[in-house]
């Protein structure tokens, strides 16, 4: 009884060891199978998104230089454009100015030839109120002309001492009445416009 009871408790016994032999040789496998699944499956997943994550860094690095292109083209443009006008609007000063003085120049040749006749006449007449009003008449056109290029004589005379204009050589004890005042004018002054382009040398009373 003894002998046989043994036998089944071994038979028992090994079919439990058997079984979790077969266990272990099956999960294993399985597991082995089910993680290289896992990572192939991982691998599948993660490769296109990082071919799309490359593709789109990839445009907006080429957006981004054909950008910088496109401003980096304008600012030389830009650059050229200016240094262009620069020099034009310098070139243009130059002429106006070399221009203007031509054309002054120009006017005062027509008073010059008057006073050339004037000259030529005095040395042969002896009609001095005809050669008066010949100088008078030159005088005349002389300052016509001054007017026509913008150049007006300073009305000083009588009126209150202004720095800005006039310049005082002199002072004179003119009275209470005339203190302040330009009482006479040694070298009239003249405005081009609504500048100063002479200063008025007078006498101012005190």
């Amino acid at each position: 009884m003894k002998k046989e009871k043994t036998d089944k408790e071994q038979i028992v016994d090994e079919k439990p060891a058997d079984v979790a032999q077969t266990a272990q040789q099956g999960v294993p496998q399985d597991g082995a199978n089910m993680s290289e699944s896992s990572a192939e499956g991982t691998d599948t997943v993660s490769a296109p998104a990082e071919e799309g994550d490359s593709s789109a860094a990839s445009d907006r690095a080429a957006r981004a230089e054909a950008e910088a292109a496109e401003w980096r083209d304008k600012y030389l443009r830009l650059q050229a454009e200016f240094d262009n006008y620069r020099k034009r609007t310098l070139r243009e000063k130059m002429e106006l100015v070399e221009t203007g003085g031509k054309e002054v120049l120009k006017a005062m040749l027509p008073v010059r030839d008057d006073v050339e006749r004037a000259v030529a006449a005095m040395a042969g007449s002896d009609d001095i109120e005809a050669l008066r009003e010949g100088v008078r008449l030159i005088a005349q056109k002389f300052t016509e002309t001054l007017r026509q290029r913008g150049v007006t004589e300073m009305e000083v005379r009588g009126g209150l001492f202004d720095p800005d204009r006039q310049e005082a050589v002199a002072r004179f004890a003119a009275g209470e009445e005339h203190k302040g005042h330009v009482v006479d004018v040694v070298q009239a002054g003249y405005m081009l416009g609504d500048k100063v382009l002479r200063f008025a040398k007078v006498v101012v009373g005190e």
